[in-house]
């Protein structure tokens, strides 16, 4: 599991948050550098001269007034400024912040420059104030600086501006998100018509440039692949159509000459015609489009049992096994041949006996046609459904042009269901159709 998003919208806000954050940080650091540490050292400077102008004049005071001096400017010092509790009283020793630490480094410093010759030392006084220690005669005076650094280095203010910039990050994204989807989720659906085998709608050309760029060229191949398959079609129709002439005639001569010739040869010459006139049968049902027939609510029962019967009467027999399925929205003309092109494929490439079910499960209705022969390798499962691809084992077997299980699978996609080719249970090949019922 990765942390990483995958969708375009996670990884939008992903990005824009961390420019955001990394724009704070730098601009944090920033002010740092250019603002705060310059007026830090001011203003330990202008606090170390103003302690010795102090102490210089208490120095120069009698011994008696100099308490009652320090209490005096302390209490002015501190006018005006709450007992927050904060600080606490004098008898604690709050942590200071890592900003004071660096004031109080900076101003003892200059401090000591000014004359004062003992350890210096610094206590926070209440509601925050610092004071420091000035040594007189072995006398302690701690005199309060108020004012001069905040208690806290970060305030409510910052941690706003954060959540604010976090939150104008986020409405951003989805802004983006919004603009970027819409057109992306049209060329999606799009796409997903088209490997469904339906035409889908053109898409809008407008927007971004990239995006604009992308739905032109998928209208381009949308036409392009339409374009092809009606050349196809109209090939293996017009093809099919000159062939059904002269097959015609064979046919009439061998009528003709059946009293005159060899028996046996008139019979090799009599299928020799009808499998040619089957595998034209197939190429004019490939070429043949299913949109013209509207669907039309159906029982998968009914056709099943229908289909069985008309197998039968040719001398395949199929056993029925009907599940009751609710009667989905058909094309029965176009699901018909499905059905015969399966048990065709049945009884020519397996071995009997050939079984027809039908099922429910979910929200989706299933037909399945099965039989008992050799099956076939699971690689092979997907490239059979390819037109003119026939298994290695059938190389040599029944003659045929590979177009059945790719005319199912072509008007099943038409349906918006889901072909499958899966091992029979007992053994053999199971050809599986899944359809929604709505």
């Amino acid at each position: 599991m990765t942390l990483f998003p995958r969708s375009l919208f996670g990884r939008n806000v992903l990005l824009i948050v961390v420019l955001v954050v990394v724009g704070q940080l730098a601009s944090a650091l920033l002010v740092r550098q250019l603002i705060v540490k310059p007026r830090l050292a001011q203003l330990s400077v202008a606090v170390a001269r103003n302690v010795g102008a102090i102490r210089a004049g208490l120095a120069a005071m009698p011994a008696a007034q100099r308490e009652a001096f320090v209490a005096q400017f302390n209490r002015r010092a501190m006018q005006g400024i709450a007992d927050d509790g904060e600080g606490g009283g004098r008898g604690q020793r709050p942590l200071l912040s890592r900003l004071e630490r660096r004031f109080v480094h900076e101003a003892s410093r200059g401090i000591a420059l000014e004359g004062e010759g003992s350890e210096i030392i610094w206590r926070r006084e209440a509601g925050g104030s610092l004071a420091v220690r000035l040594r007189l005669d072995g006398a302690d005076h701690w005199v309060t600086l108020p004012g001069v650094l905040p208690a806290r280095e970060f305030t409510g203010a910052w941690i706003a501006a954060s959540l604010t910039s976090a939150l104008l990050a986020l409405l951003g994204a989805l802004l983006i998100h919004r603009h970027l989807n819409r057109p992306l989720r049209r060329v999606v659906a799009s796409a997903h018509t088209l490997a469904g085998g339906g035409s889908p709608q053109p898409l809008p050309e407008d927007g971004p440039t990239e995006i604009a760029d992308l739905s032109r060229s998928f209208n381009q191949m949308v036409r392009g692949l339409a374009r092809a398959d009606d050349e196809r079609a109209l090939m293996l129709a017009g093809v099919s159509h000159d062939l059904r002439t002269p097959l015609t005639k064979l046919r009439l001569g061998i009528e003709i000459l059946r009293d005159k010739a060899d028996e046996e040869l008139m019979a090799r010459m009599t299928r020799g015609v009808e499998e040619m006139d089957a595998i034209i049968g197939q190429f004019l049902d490939f070429a043949r489009s299913t949109e013209s027939e509207a669907p039309v609510p159906v029982s998968l029962d009914a056709l099943a049992a229908e289909v069985a019967a008309a197998s039968a009467g040719q001398g395949m027999p199929v056993a029925l096994e009907a599940g009751n399925p609710p009667p989905v929205p058909l094309r029965p003309r176009a699901m018909r041949r499905v059905l015969t092109n399966l048990i065709e494929n049945a009884w020519r490439h397996g071995l009997p006996p050939v079984a027809i079910a039908t099922g429910s499960l979910g929200d989706s209705v299933w037909i399945e046609v099965t039989d008992h022969g050799t099956g076939i390798a699971a690689a092979q499962a997907e490239a059979l459904k390819q037109p003119f691809r026939r298994a290695e084992s059938t190389r040599g077997g029944p003659p045929g042009a590979g177009l059945g299980l790719a005319i199912v699978d072509r008007i099943v996609r038409v349906h918006g269901g889901r072909f499958e080719l899966l091992p029979a249970a007992g053994g053999g090949l199971c050809a599986r159709i899944s359809l929604p019922r709505a």
